[in-house]
């Protein structure tokens, strides 16, 4: 069977805390988890992954980026998520902090948390079991990852590529 393959953005969205912005989805996929904002590359335009995440960032959060306000932390891969689709997801951390969260929107509220709330709240299951270890692992360094997602429910994850390095100083730029 051929899936359709759909590339998204991330963003990883810190406050001046180092707090991280989350949004409670209103709409699929993750109806009801909080998720980090972001959103499908527009692939018919040729929209690369950066132009997506500073659009997603300028319409959900209202924060105009540049490609010089990200940092590519991580590249993930899904075979065959749900048996509905493959994705190729890039997950960027946001270089300038947040005073306050955004104003909700269609897709649903933000809210700022520190890491250790993370455990309770309802995230997608993928999420907690290896993309945050991932993230968290990784952060100011980069990883590839790949999950070949079985009809049966089964998760086989493989890191492709690791870097890990010591985590960049955060940049105070702020936005109210």
């Amino acid at each position: 069977m051929s899936l359709p393959y759909r590339i998204s953005t991330l963003l990883y969205v810190f406050s001046e805390r180092d707090e991280v912005l989350l949004l409670e989805r209103t709409q699929e996929p993750n109806r009801g988890l909080w998720s980090p904002p972001g959103g499908k590359l527009h692939q018919a335009d040729g929209e690369s992954p950066y132009a997506c995440a500073c659009r997603e960032a300028g319409e959900e959060l209202g924060l105009p980026l540049t490609p010089a306000g990200l940092h590519l932390t991580g590249l993930v891969s899904e075979h065959g998520y749900a048996g509905q689709a493959h994705w190729l997801m890039f997950l960027f951390e946001v270089k300038p902090r947040l005073r306050a969260p955004p104003a909700s929107f269609r897709e649903g509220s933000f809210q700022f948390f520190a890491r250790s709330g993370l455990d309770a709240l309802k995230l997608p299951q993928t999420d907690r079991a290896q993309i945050w270890p991932l993230f968290w692992r990784h952060r100011g360094g980069f990883f590839a990852a790949h999950c070949h997602c079985h009809a049966d429910g089964r998760n086989e994850w493989t890191l492709e590529e690791s870097n890990v390095v010591p985590a960049l100083a955060p940049q105070r730029l702020t936005r109210d």
